[in-house]
């Protein structure tokens, strides 16, 4: 396996890493300039040249790893019987620059419903690195002619609203739009705003009694969560998990009740709970 195979194993199994690139050579080193390593939580793929060289990379890496770390890192070596060294000896009188770069799990989100709120919302979301599920009961919703072909990363093309889009993009449409979260990734978060209450409540209900979602958002107003969560509490749900669902959602201060501002204030706070979510940024205080 070679070092895009295993950077596109780890984001398709959801898995951090960091890259590790042997940026700069000086004089003589075991690889020349280029040479790439992945390192994962249990494994590693490539080498940039053994040794200390090697060891002290994949410790740091590991260390990023631990942290969480966002930004990348250069990590200089002098390849000398003179310099400190944790993992032996290389002498070959060179000096190496390796730059360490994280590769983050990235967030995935899923919308249940795709009306004019939902088209909104997933037009905004489209455009951050993010994978994105878009789940609709109605077969209108999702058709080519609304909502296009989303261009496929590295690949010019694309029509329609999802054109631009940065976002790997999957279209669910399914008669029983709940059926769709045992097929989520780990840690998605959940918006629920379909055109049909019993819907929204079939949801709300499954997504709480599904493990490992990152957090469940549902539109509306105050009286409908009311009766939603009397009903919710019916079907055997206590008040912790009742916390879970958030709503209304959105952030304050937004008071126009047009498609594209609610969707504006929606995305505004889930991107602000993914950051909140997201692990501890190495050197933040």
């Amino acid at each position: 396996m070679d070092w895009v195979d295993a950077v596109q194993r780890l984001r398709a199994e959801r898995t951090p890493g960091v890259l590790v690139t042997l940026a700069m050579v000086r004089g003589h080193a075991p690889r020349n300039g280029g040479a790439k390593m992945v390192v994962a939580p249990d494994a590693v793929v490539g080498t940039v040249g053994g040794g200390n060289l090697e060891q002290t990379a994949l410790t740091r890496a590991r260390e990023m790893l631990g942290a969480g770390a966002a930004e990348p890192e250069l990590l200089t070596l002098t390849l000398s019987d003179r310099a400190a060294v944790d993992y032996g000896v290389q002498c070959c009188g060179g000096e190496v620059t390796m730059l360490l770069e994280p590769l983050p799990v990235v967030p995935a989100v899923a919308i249940f419903g795709l009306g004019h709120v939902g088209l909104e919302l997933a037009r905004i979301l489209a455009r951050h690195p993010l994978e994105l599920d878009l789940v609709d009961s109605r077969e209108a919703m999702l058709a080519p002619e609304r909502v296009g072909e989303p261009r496929v990363a590295g690949v010019p093309g694309g029509s329609g609203p999802f054109a631009d889009a940065v976002a790997t993009i999957r279209m669910h449409r399914v008669p029983v739009p709940e059926a769709a979260l045992a097929d989520l990734p780990t840690g998605a978060h959940v918006l629920v705003m379909t055109h049909d209450h019993a819907e929204d409540l079939a949801i709300c209900d499954t997504a709480l009694r599904t493990p490992g979602l990152g957090s469940i958002g549902l539109i509306g107003s105050r009286s409908k969560w009311a009766r939603f969560r009397t009903q919710l509490a019916s079907a055997g749900h206590d008040d912790a998990a009742l916390a879970r669902i958030e709503t209304p959602i959105g952030i304050d201060g937004i008071h126009s009740k047009e498609p594209a501002a609610i969707a504006v204030s929606v995305a505004a706070e889930l991107l602000q709970r993914i950051e909140r979510l997201a692990p501890a940024r190495a050197g933040d205080g």
